[in-house]
């Protein structure tokens, strides 16, 4: 049975995207992506079917990364039945997703992304959005992103147990 991890921030096109391709390289290099599928979105649906912006495809490609194949996407209640965790990347994002969940009990398949980031602490635990940034912003978002999601892979062998 594959797990499902969605990765969601507001238009899909900068901080969940990147969080999508970090993931899927991560997960390829544990031997754990024939178990896990990865799959992103946006709480807004204003760029549906875009691909990511060109500075987080440009950070990406220059770390290595694959940035080709991003479509934005807009999440929706189905999102709930569709994969296991949901991966909300701020904390309106998270508003968001858990007023759209079917039953009060579907709300604890959201979490915050940077739950699994060891530097994150009670007031730090957000992936700004660098869309009005520079090109600084977009690389503080990808080593935000590599740490985190460093430390999910190292969680989710315990959540396929679970």
């Amino acid at each position: 049975m594959t797990y499902r991890v969605a990765l969601v921030c507001l238009g899909n096109i900068c901080r969940s995207p990147i969080a999508h391709v970090v993931l899927e390289d991560r997960l390829a290099k544990a031997a754990l992506d024939d178990r896990i599928e990865v799959v992103s979105s946006g709480t807004g649906g204003w760029h549906e079917g875009e691909p990511m912006d060109p500075r987080a495809a440009a950070v990406l490609r220059d770390a290595g990364y694959d940035p080709s194949r991003h479509r934005a996407r807009t999440f929706s209640i189905d999102w709930y039945a569709e994969n296991d965790l949901l991966l909300a990347m701020d904390h309106s994002n998270r508003a968001d997703m858990t007023a759209l969940a079917p039953t009060v009990a579907q709300q604890s398949q959201v979490r915050m992304f940077r739950a699994f980031d060891p530097d994150a602490t009670e007031g730090d635990d957000e992936v700004p959005d660098p869309w009005y940034g520079g090109d600084s912003g977009f690389r503080h978002v990808l080593a935000m992103i590599e740490r985190t999601t460093d430390g999910l892979v190292d969680r989710l062998p315990d959540l396929l147990e679970s």
